[in-house]
C-alpha cells in the first residue's frame, strides 16, 4: 500500500485495551460516517490486516485509514463525484496556489470564477480547475472545497484534497478554528475605527440570489477596522464571526457604506468593475500536523490600482 494513500497510528500503552473502531473515531479523528464509508472500501486496517472492527488493540499495534480515495483518472479536469458529460476541453486561468500538503491546499481564487459548478453543464469553476490542474501532474486527487467565496470575490479558500482531509477542515471551520480575513474598499467614510455589525442575514424575497438584513434571518455577526479613509470611500480590513452568503456585502449596505462596485447591493461603480473584496489572510492550527497555516493572498490588479488611486499608498493587507 502507498504510504501516502494512508494514515497510520501506533497504539501506545495507554490506548491499549480500546477497539479499532475507538483509536479510529479518537485517535485519527474519523466521523461516523467516514467510518461507514471506509468499513465498506476496506479502509481500515490493523497491522495490515483487514481486522473486526471491535477488535482491542495491544501496544505497538498498527492502526491505518486509507485518507485517498480509489478512484479512476479524472475526465478532462471532472472533479470527482460529478458525472462524466461531453465537455470541451477548457483552458483554466493559472490558479495559484497559496499552501499545498497531502490533505490540505490553499488556492487563490480570481474573479468571476465560480467555487463550484450549480449546474451539470457548468465546468468552468475552481473546483474543474484544480482538478485540471491534479490531471496535468499525474495525480488522481478529488477536490472538496472547505468554505465559500462569491464569484467576483478574490483571495485565499480552503480546499481539502481528499474526503478524510474535508471531514477534518469540516469540523475546524464549524469549530471556529479556520480564521478569514478580508480586505474591502467601501463607499463613503466610515467613521469608528473599529466595530462589530451583529445583524442576522436571510434571503431577500423580492430577489432570486440577493440577501438582506431581517429579524427572521440566520445570526450574522462582522468585525472591521478602518485602516485608512477619504470623503469618498474607506479600506476596511474585516474579519468574520459567522459566514452567511454575501455577509460583508449585506453588513456594510446595512450600515450605510456598500461595497465599491458591488452593484448588486447600491454600491458605484468606478475602477471597481465587481465588488471591491478580497479574502486576504487564512489562518488555521494544521488538524492533522498541528502547525499553525498562515497564509497572505496577494491583492489582484484591479483593487491594488483602486487603492492606489482613492488613498494614494500601496496596497498592504496588515
Amino acid at each position: 500500500m502507498s504510504r501516502k494513500d494512508w494514515l497510520e497510528y501506533i497504539v501506545t500503552q495507554e490506548d491499549a485495551g480500546m477497539t479499532v473502531e475507538q483509536i479510529v473515531r479518537q485517535k485519527l479523528n474519523v466521523s461516523g460516517r467516514m467510518l461507514q464509508r471506509l468499513t465498506r472500501s476496506k479502509g481500515i486496517l490493523l497491522n495490515r490486516k483487514q481486522p473486526f472492527l471491535k477488535r482491542e488493540v495491544k501496544v505497538g499495534d498498527e492502526v491505518a485509514v486509507r485518507v485517498v480515495e480509489k478512484q479512476a483518472a479524472p475526465d478532462h479536469g471532472k472533479p470527482a463525484g460529478i458525472e462524466s458529460t461531453a465537455m470541451p476541453v477548457i483552458t483554466f486561468p493559472p490558479i495559484e496556489i497559496l499552501f499545498e500538503d497531502d490533505h490540505l491546499l490553499i488556492a487563490n481564487k480570481p474573479a468571476g470564477m465560480m467555487v463550484h459548478p450549480l449546474k451539470p453543464e457548468q465546468n468552468d469553476t475552481l473546483v474543474h480547475a484544480l482538478a485540471a490542474l491534479f490531471q496535468q501532474k499525474g495525480e488522481s486527487t478529488s477536490v472538496h472545497p472547505v468554505h465559500r467565496l462569491d464569484k467576483e470575490t478574490t483571495g485565499a479558500i480552503l480546499i481539502a484534497k481528499s474526503s478524510y482531509g474535508h471531514q477534518l477542515a469540516d469540523r475546524l471551520l464549524r469549530e471556529g478554528g479556520i480564521h478569514r480575513e478580508y480586505l474591502t474598499v467601501v463607499m463613503g467614510c466610515v467613521e469608528s475605527d473599529r466595530g462589530t455589525i451583529d445583524a442576522p442575514i436571510g434571503r431577500d424575497p423580492q430577489h432570486p440570489t440577493k440577501r438582506r438584513v431581517t429579524e427572521r434571518g440566520d445570526a450574522a455577526v462582522t468585525h472591521y477596522a478602518v485602516k485608512d479613509r477619504t470623503e469618498d470611500m474607506s479600506l476596511v480590513r474585516v474579519w468574520l464571526e459567522t459566514g452567511r452568503t454575501h455577509q460583508i456585502r449585506v453588513h456594510f449596505q446595512y450600515l450605510g457604506h456598500p461595497l465599491a462596485g458591488d452593484t448588486l447591493y447600491e454600491g458605484k461603480r468606478g475602477l471597481m468593475r465587481r465588488q471591491a473584496l478580497h479574502a486576504s489572510v487564512l489562518t488555521f492550527q494544521h488538524p492533522l500536523t498541528k502547525e499553525e497555516v498562515r497564509v497572505e493572498a496577494p491583492l489582484p490588479p484591479d483593487m491594488q490600482r483602486l487603492i492606489q488611486a482613492e488613498f494614494h499608498q500601496e496596497a498592504r493587507q496588515d
